[in-house]
């Protein structure tokens, strides 16, 4: 398999990681050889609810049974589709209430910006130096890393960049900016916190200039910081929010909210000005209301923030710089790029999933599911702890 997996699937690096899947469920993902494998990372912030969480393979596998795609998105009124976008409307702050629904973050990215062109009609968009919105040209576009944006130009024009969490830089957002995009908190970056108060000053900055601010939560969504979206933590209301990842416990899915008032500028003069085929497929969207209602149900959220304390408890080494991160979407800071990959690799091998990030070459990623269970992060923890204490460079006592 994984010979033809090389051959005729295309690669996004040059060694991935090859793992041959059979099965996941819970927690754990089992390969073909019927080795299981502890999963701190879920799909990469994905898989909120773990692997084939009942609830969600119940609503997919009713709706598959009733009617999968029927029409291009916006056309057909779809049950799962509307439900899912009322009871999104409900659980967030107002103006947030409309909601399109795409095919991924990054693409619910692309959306988030034509609306605030179309909105502001402006040009200009700030985003922050180190951020990662994507991989199509918009998104790609606001990214300040030349090396990954130099093969791909010409980009998007009138990007401009500040420093996250730069006051100073905020004198950057004028009459010319359409819209301020930032993550509200940055995860190619190492999973950087905004500095306390930060946020609302960026918001207040927006509302002086008349620039729309765009907060990306394609990770931190859906209760993995310990609240349904992070912006809750910092009192920051967005005027488009844009959601990706987790929204679906591990189906592919987007989406961009905003006004009612803003989102219907897309509608007309011209008509169809955004538009998807799949967005709001039927099925994709029964797993993403199965995702909400049982994350509004349960005690995930509250339980994220107590599961974070379990890990900066347990995960106490010399090799551990710093523990950046809220909730369950924490990254080890190591002391360099070689510290990472070994205990990435090593863990791997005996059977803990972590993963890196995209721009901190020393983090490694902690993103279970969060319906992983005490017992679990125990498990997972002692086994990182002693790949750590195996390491080249661990202090000897």
């Amino acid at each position: 398999m994984n010979k033809e997996f090389l051959s005729y699937q295309a690669q996004t690096t040059p060694h991935p990681l090859g793992l041959e899947i059979e099965r996941a469920s819970g927690s754990y993902v089992y390969d073909r050889e019927g080795k299981a494998y502890l999963d701190f990372i879920a799909g990469v912030s994905a898989c909120t609810l773990g692997h084939c969480h009942p609830g969600v393979v119940a609503a997919v596998q009713e709706q598959a049974g009733k009617y999968m795609h029927v029409m291009v998105y916006g056309e057909f009124a779809l049950e799962p589709a509307v439900r899912f976008c009322r009871e999104l409307a409900d659980a967030l702050p107002a103006p947030l209430e409309t909601t399109y629904l795409v095919n991924s973050g990054t693409e619910a990215m692309e959306g988030a910006m034509k609306l605030a062109r179309r909105v502001t009609g402006r040009s200009r968009i700030i985003a922050a130096a180190d951020a990662y919105h994507g991989n199509t040209y918009g998104s790609l576009s606001l990214m300040s890393f030349e090396s990954r944006k130099a093969p791909f130009r010409p980009l998007l024009p009138d990007i401009r960049h500040i420093r996250f969490g730069e006051e100073a830089d905020l004198e950057k957002i004028d009459h010319h900016t359409a819209a301020v995009v930032l993550e509200t908190i940055q995860g190619g970056a190492g999973f950087r916190l905004p500095p306390e108060g930060y946020l609302a000053k960026v918001r207040e900055r927006c509302n002086q200039a008349g620039a729309l601010l765009v907060l990306d939560e394609i990770q931190p969504g859906f209760g993995r910081t310990g609240k349904l979206f992070a912006f809750e933590h910092y009192h920051c209301v967005p005027d488009i929010l844009v959601m990706g990842k987790g929204m679906a416990s591990g189906l592919p899915v987007g989406a961009f909210t905003a006004s009612r008032e803003h989102m219907a500028t897309l509608s007309d003069q011209p008509k169809l000005g955004h538009i998807t085929t799949f967005g709001g497929n039927p099925v994709i969207a029964a797993a993403a209301l199965a995702t909400l209602r049982e994350l509004q149900s349960g005690d995930y959220m509250r339980e994220a923030i107590r599961k974070e304390q379990l890990f900066r408890e347990l995960l106490r080494h010399p090799l551990i710089l710093e523990i950046r991160g809220r909730g369950l979407m924490l990254a080890l800071i190591l002391a360099d790029a070689a510290a990472a990959n070994h205990l990435i690799l090593e863990c791997q091998r005996r059977g803990l999933l972590l993963f890196w990030l995209l721009f901190e070459p020393r983090a490694v990623r902690i993103t279970p599911p969060l319906t992983i269970s005490e017992a679990e992060i125990r498990e997972g923890c002692r086994t990182l702890l002693e790949v750590l204490d195996t390491s080249p460079g661990t202090p000897v006592n």
